[in-house]
């Protein structure tokens, strides 16, 4: 049985406008004890997924399934088995960081957590905090009792959506380490992040959604062998000859060129060097996740995409 079963989900917004498609046939399962990525640029489905997932959201068409419980006719259930940490700061402002995750326990049914609630605090950094009121705490320590929150009654799936948006380096670490812990000891866990190396890290599997549409699903390895591209990136505060800038992946500073092969890295340096263009911290490198994701996003990619509405497993 899979931890999490998305079956044909299909989610069309009417309004006066006409109707929206949402997400269109998504299909596919999520092990037990799997790391997942769901990855996508901004407006291709992901929260509407999750929210399907969550219950927060109806789908018009289709099933999922949380360890066996359908969102839908067995909600309670599902929704005891996940642990959701949303990208929206959400907080009660009357209560202290304990208060809020024993309430957070109680509507669970969960008595007597206070040990549990004290390692939660711990392993996030907040046991310093466990009596301050909520509203007397930075965005990121917010952010790290929404995740303590999630985790209150040790659900079996664990639901990040974009969790170190806008966080601090000391918290990504601290949550990654006891994430990563929590996923060692069986819990599943579905994983939304714009920081692909974060997920190129983390998980054993990727989902890729455009457009509402599943266009890849694959093992994180076998997404990154699919492509034999090699990376030149350097620094460089000069403008790229034309041809160059053309193909360019350019951030800040930072350059990226794909190349097919060491003849190609060759004829771009001849091009910088032709054009004058000075370059600092010159790698030459494989093609990483973000690599993968652009070519796929852009349909360049030799991985191919999956059949809607035919689920793929773990």
């Amino acid at each position: 049985m899979p931890a999490v079963s998305f079956q044909q989900v299909g989610k069309t917004y009417n309004g006066a406008r006409g109707s929206f498609r949402a997400l269109d046939g998504v299909s596919f399962d999520i092990g037990e004890g799997e790391f997942f990525g769901l990855l996508g640029p901004n407006g291709a489905g992901k929260t509407t997924l999750i929210s399907v997932l969550a219950g927060l959201t109806r789908a018009t068409e289709g099933r999922v399934t949380v360890m066996g419980h359908d969102v839908q006719a067995d909600a309670a259930a599902a929704r005891k088995a996940l642990g959701i940490v949303p990208q929206e700061l959400v907080f009660d402002p009357f209560f202290s960081v304990r208060e809020t995750l024993r309430i957070q326990s109680g509507y669970f049914g969960v008595k007597g957590n206070d040990a549990w609630i004290d390692e939660v605090l711990a392993e996030l950094g907040l046991a310093d905090k466990a009596n301050a009121n909520m509203r007397q705490l930075s965005g990121g320590m917010k952010r790290r009792v929404l995740v303590a929150q999630a985790l209150v009654h040790k659900p079996p799936v664990i639901v990040l959506d974009e969790p170190t948006a806008g966080v601090d380096v000391e918290l990504r670490q601290t949550l990654w380490a006891f994430i990563g812990r929590l996923n060692k000891q069986g819990h599943t866990v579905l994983l939304t992040t714009h920081y692909l190396e974060e997920a190129e890290a983390l998980c054993h599997r990727i989902g890729m959604l455009k457009q509402g549409r599943l266009v890849a699903l694959e093992r994180t390895a076998t997404l990154l062998s699919a492509t034999h591209s090699t990376m030149l990136r350097f620094k460089t505060d000069q403008a790229l000859p034309a041809a160059l800038a053309a193909q360019a992946r350019s951030t800040g500073r930072i350059v990226q060129l794909r190349a097919r092969d060491a003849a190609e890295v060759e004829s771009f340096l001849a091009t910088l060097r032709g054009a004058g263009v000075g370059v600092e911290d010159l790698e030459i490198g494989r093609a990483d996740l973000e690599d993968v994701f652009v070519q796929i996003m852009q349909g360049r990619s030799p991985v191919a995409a999956p059949a809607q509405g035919v689920g793929a497993s773990a």
